[in-house]
Formats: structure tokens, sequence, C-alpha cells
């Protein structure tokens, strides 16, 4: 076995040195937009699900509006009236009332929390600062 002669270069012209760099910058961009689509992704499915959420708690929302105007109607139609209406019906749509509040306040918390936890693209953005350190070669 022979030793290889320091003195000696690589024979590659600077065309092929160029060549080379070419390729790995193109390289390097095509993982850093794979990574940007990955996180792109997760985000994106965060976000729906946090809006979705929202949206079933403007829904029920939508139902404690409507059973508390029932209730109203019934509490009003109790005190005007002569004393004959059924007092229990005005309680049931309360207690509606208060199950569709609950749900719309749970739905809305859990959809807040959702949204508040989407982060955006922290990888992408780490490893994008890097690039022109990289290419400067003191990464």
């Amino acid at each position: 076995m022979t030793t290889p002669d320091p003195t000696q270069h690589d024979s590659a012209s600077v065309g092929d040195l160029f060549g080379r760099i070419s390729e790995d910058i193109s390289t390097l961009m095509r993982q850093e937009f794979a990574l940007a689509k990955a996180e792109a992704s997760q985000t994106a499915k965060k976000a729906g699900t946090g809006a979705g959420m929202l949206g079933g708690a403007a829904w029920a929302a939508n139902f404690v509006l409507l059973f508390a105007s029932i209730a109203l109607w019934w509490w009003i139609g109790t005190m005007i009236g002569d004393g004959d209406a059924q007092p229990a019906l005005g309680w049931s749509a309360l207690i509606v009332t208060v199950i569709w509040a609950i749900i719309a306040a749970v739905l809305a918390l859990k959809g807040k929390k959702e949204i508040e936890s989407a982060e955006g693209l922290p990888q992408t953005a780490a490893t994008m600062k890097k690039i022109p350190d990289a290419l400067k070669g003191q990464e």
C-alpha cells in the first residue's frame, strides 16, 4: 500500500467544484423545503382542530341563546299569566340552557388552547438561519 502524497492535489476542476457546491446547495434546499412542508402540515392540523372546536362552541352558544330565550319566555308567561302556566317547563329549559353553556365553554377553551399551541415553523426557522453560516464554513 502506498501513502498518498500530501503535495498532490485533487485534479478536480473549478467547474467540478462549483458543480458539487451547486448539488449540495440544491440538496440542502430540498431538505429545508421538506422540513417546512412537514411543519406546516402539523401546524395546519392543530389550527384546523382549534377552528373546528371554536365552530362547535359557536353552534353550542346558539343553543344557549335559544334555550335562554325559551326559559325567559316561560318565566315571563308565568309572571304575567294567571298562574296556570307550568313552571317546571321553564326550569327545565333553564337547565338545558346551562348544559349548553357548559358545552360551549369547554369547546371554546379547548379550541383556544389548540390554536395557541400551533407554533408555526420553529425548526425550519432555526435551520434556515444556519444556512448563511454553513455556506461560509462557520457552522
